[in-house]
């Protein structure tokens, strides 16, 4: 069964249950039902087919929900594009999905002005006086009524491009059996309930946002969004929507929570709390505690191409866990490779660092990646799918995960996990965030260095340095050996460091 089955049964099962909000506007399952087929019926016309690709630059809006959900009827493929990428990124990914239509808003207009098409596609605007039609003419002429395409559970529902840290995106391709499991691991991992109300803050361009949306949709929940992220808002929705579950990156939560709004309201229905995309601070878990006392707080780790790696739902008494493996997952921790490709049959005591590595067996596992054999071949090896994170199993089997194999530092002929180092220095009470890398040391082969961000700009390197010297948990060798002083990490929007984009102002030698 396809996802645009689920949506019909969904709609038939709660008619008069509210489906969406935006604003003032609200639709019940019902009513977006109709709205989403009269969408499709005119799609159809316009000479939309199975798998052809639909590109998406919006925002999170009503809008791109019907569009979400008439793709998925008609078979087609939906491709949601993050609107922060460069414009030679967006170009990239237009040539590389080859879209046969473009649904943008005025403030993605200006992604496509400039944009050279092989063959055009047609262009689809969300407001009036752009593009060859607008949304509002797909509705208007559409019926109720269109032809129903013959869909398998694998063909592809969506294709959604990495954040790209580093070279450009990939396209992820994800069959509608890949979205249907891991929407229902979601939901039990996360102790989801029937008729669940939730905020689609994550952009659907995000695997995180695609989840929310279809989670309420097989609860027959309700998905509450704005197209913008503004913190006081959402706590307001959060209160007046009775808001049962919230699904957010830690960035969000911390914006949420030490925001001066989050103390007018109590938060009584909120149950469930579920963060990923980046670690949690131990500070930020506790303060997410005190504001929003949820019953469920689940770390959920896993990625684009695969949904679920591992949950953990006892953060409070193992912050930084990353837990077990998920409802339909196995995975298995084998021997880092930095210049080498590491054997699945390679595992690594409990206790010592190694690669994680993800059975491709899954349901929620995608097949490879869109016109990348290369970028398949290098993560998919003997049935496994190589993360290039690294990690290590404590004692009761939990994951912890602590770096990357392309971050970790040879240094001196040793292996050195920066996320080591990085933790102990967020240790000193005047750090408000580090990252460490290594650079390239004609002595060393690498050298470490610690890009910190500083509460107080009197700190030195040196104070630093005698910090991490007098630190019981750190090694001598394992030391920085030059730090960098920022304003700040640069981050994607789901809160993953951009490497590339760090630099090397204000550096200080020990």
């Amino acid at each position: 069964m396809h996802l645009g089955t689920h949506f019909t049964f969904t709609a038939n099962r709660y008619p008069n249950q509210v489906a969406i909000v935006q604003g003032n506007r609200r639709y019940t399952y019902e009513q977006l039902d109709k709205e989403i087929n009269r969408v499709a019926y005119s799609l159809q016309k316009l000479g939309l087919g199975k798998q052809d690709r639909v590109m998406v630059l919006l925002k999170n809006r009503i809008e791109t929900v019907i569009i979400y959900w008439a793709v998925q009827k008609l078979g087609a493929i939906f491709t949601p594009i993050n609107l922060r990428l460069a414009p030679d990124d967006i170009q990239h990914c237009v040539i590389d999905v080859e879209a046969k239509f473009i649904v943008f808003e005025t403030t993605s207009a200006h992604l496509i002005k400039n944009t050279k098409f092989e063959e055009r596609p047609i262009l689809i605007s969300i407001h009036e006086g752009q593009g060859d039609i607008t949304y509002s003419e797909l509705r208007d002429r559409g019926s109720e009524t269109f032809t129903p395409a013959s869909i398998n559970e694998d063909d592809i529902s969506v294709i959604l491009y990495t954040s790209g840290t580093s070279g450009k995106p990939k396209g992820v391709p994800r069959s509608h059996k890949n979205e249907y499991a891991s929407s229902m691991a979601h939901i039990v991992q996360c102790h989801y309930q029937n008729l669940d109300k939730t905020l689609g803050a994550v952009q659907i361009y995000h695997t995180m946002g695609i989840r929310s949306l279809l989670a309420m949709v097989l609860l027959n929940g309700t998905y509450v969004i704005s197209p913008d992220f503004d913190p006081d808002e959402y706590l307001e929705m959060i209160d007046e929507e009775k808001i049962t579950c919230l699904y957010l990156t830690p960035t969000m939560y911390h914006d949420l929570v030490y925001s001066k709004k989050a103390k007018i309201y109590t938060f009584n229905d909120l149950n469930t709390l579920v963060y990923a995309g980046a670690p949690m601070s131990f500070d930020l878990i506790k303060k997410c505690y005190e504001v929003f006392k949820p019953k469920h707080f689940i770390n959920h780790y896993g990625s684009t191409e695969i949904y679920t790696f591992t949950t953990c739902s006892n953060i409070m008494e193992k912050p930084g866990c990353a837990g077990k493996p998920g409802l339909h997952q196995n995975i298995r921790l084998v021997v880092p490779g930095k210049n080498r490709k590491p054997s699945p049959e390679s595992l690594v005591p409990h206790g010592e660092v190694g690669e994680i590595i993800v059975d491709m067996q899954s349901y929620e596992a995608f097949k490879g990646y869109w016109n990348r054999p290369d970028a398949t071949r290098k993560a998919i090896r003997e049935g496994w799918y190589y993360t290039g994170d690294l990690g290590y199993i404590d004692e009761e089997e939990d994951l912890f995960v602590v770096g990357r194999v392309d971050e970790m530092i040879l240094s001196g002929g040793e292996n050195i996990h920066p996320q080591d180092i990085a933790s102990v220095i967020m240790e000193h009470n005047q750090v408000d965030e580090v990252v460490v890398v290594g650079e390239e040391d004609k002595r060393w082969g690498q050298m470490v260095v610690a890009y910190v961000v500083v509460k107080d700009p009197q700190v030195t390197a040196q104070e630093l340095d005698q910090f991490c010297k007098e630190h019981k948990k750190l090694s001598n060798f394992m030391r920085p050996r030059k730090y960098v002083f920022i304003p700040k990490i640069p981050k994607t929007s789901a809160g993953k460091i951009m490497y590339r984009k760090l630099n090397s102002h204000d550096s200080e030698d020990t």
